[in-house]
């Protein structure tokens, strides 16, 4: 295994690290606040996540030999953000169990393993291009911003492609990171906090109203928001996913934490695809290893726990976005090539990834959910018939 990694690998997993706890960091807080917990069950929270999901990506990259990331489930945080207000820690954590008991059984059964297979190619590539597309516009959008350093990361990009392809991204980031350093682009590191987190164990109490407004509500969004469009990332990037399996220990993972604050784990796709395309490595076989450096990112942040925490979050916005489009752009024109080759299904693949683009939700579920749904009855209503004779 040591033999085949690559800095590459490492970069990407930093990265992925990087866009997942800048994206929604500030929601876990949110949440965290709703529900009035202290500032140590705080510190436990952050810790057990990032220790979550960091066993969980090793466990799943290595066994299976895929770039299998996991990641705490952002819809769900913010309807806690907005739901835990008046509800007692207790039976919030009541609600978490309640959840990843039916996110474990969801993965035993199988049954949304076989639901994966029902979504064709070209629907999972234009949903996965509809997910990274506002990352990928962000690159640009940022120049808006803070036009010296998007164009100077933009250019280094241009330059690393055409010069040393395998270390574009990683001369991108450390280009960044010494403009920013030089320019006093990072925040004031005042803000940081050194204290060191310890997990915290909440007894959870058990109402059926809340398990019933709660921790359903929970289940549905993270199996509708985070592991459909998870399922899909990877498949668009040409992996078999072990579905079932993923789910299992997704679950398990939270049924193990959820009194320390995990409240939810499910599979990633927008980090997914950063380790799933070519810019974490050309060679697909042994591209798991960036889901194996995710995972040890992970654990390291996990452990830092707020410390690192604070860090992301003094990091200049158009850093982050810059690096993280860029990182995306690969797999974003792949997926799009590959949702428009076959002409027949094009304008269901083009409805998937508008729909996805849209960002839409309806009953609290989010746009890549209802892209999938009208695109395969789009699909399937305007699939060439098969006469009756020709199936005799």
């Amino acid at each position: 295994m040591l033999k085949d990694l690559k800095l590459s690998h490492l970069v990407s997993g930093a990265v992925a690290v990087l866009v997942g706890y800048t994206g929604s960091v500030a929601i876990i807080f949110q949440a965290i606040e709703a529900v009035g917990a202290s500032q140590s069950q705080a510190n436990s929270w952050m810790l057990v996540l990032g220790l979550g999901m960091g066993v969980t990506c090793l466990v799943l990259s290595l066994v299976y030999r895929m770039p299998i990331l996991t990641a705490w489930s952002t819809p769900g945080a913010a309807l806690l953000a907005v739901s835990l207000n008046g509800v007692p820690l207790e039976e919030a954590v009541g609600a978490f169990l309640f959840c990843a008991a039916l996110l474990t059984l969801t993965g035993v059964t199988g049954w949304f393993a076989a639901l994966s297979r029902l979504i064709p190619d070209s629907l999972a590539s234009a949903m996965l291009a509809g997910i990274l597309f506002q990352f990928g516009l962000s690159a640009f959008t940022s120049l808006q911003s803070d036009t010296a350093l998007v164009a100077l990361m933009g250019l280094t990009f241009l330059l690393g492609r055409r010069l040393f392809p395998r270390y574009c991204i990683p001369a991108v980031l450390a280009i960044g990171i010494a403009w920013c350093a030089g320019t006093g682009g990072f925040g004031s590191f005042t803000a940081l906090d050194l204290s060191i987190a310890h997990p915290e164990f909440v007894m959870p109490a058990f109402s059926l109203p809340v398990l019933i407004g709660i921790g359903l509500p929970l289940y549905v969004v993270t199996m509708s928001s985070q592991n459909m469009p998870g399922v899909v990332a990877l498949k668009a990037c040409g992996y078999a996913v072990p579905v079932s399996a993923s789910l299992t220990v997704t679950g398990i993972a939270s049924l193990l934490l959820a009194p320390f604050g995990g409240f939810a784990f499910n599979l990633a796709a927008i980090t997914a695809a950063i380790c799933a395309g070519p810019e974490a490595d050309e060679d697909p076989e042994t591209r798991y290893l960036a889901g194996v450096m995710t995972g040890f990112v992970y654990i390291l942040v996990g452990l830092g726990g707020a410390t690192v925490i604070s860090l992301f979050l003094i990091a200049p916005k158009a850093l982050v976005a810059t690096v993280a489009g860029l990182a995306l752009l690969g797999t974003i024109g792949n997926s799009l090539a590959a949702a428009l080759t076959e002409t027949s299904g094009r304008e269901a693949a083009l409805i998937t990834f508008m729909v996805t683009v849209s960002g839409l939700s309806f009953f609290g579920i989010g746009a890549p959910f209802w892209a999938l749904v009208l695109g395969l009855a789009v699909n399937h209503w305007l699939k060439p018939q098969v006469p009756a004779t020709a199936r005799a």
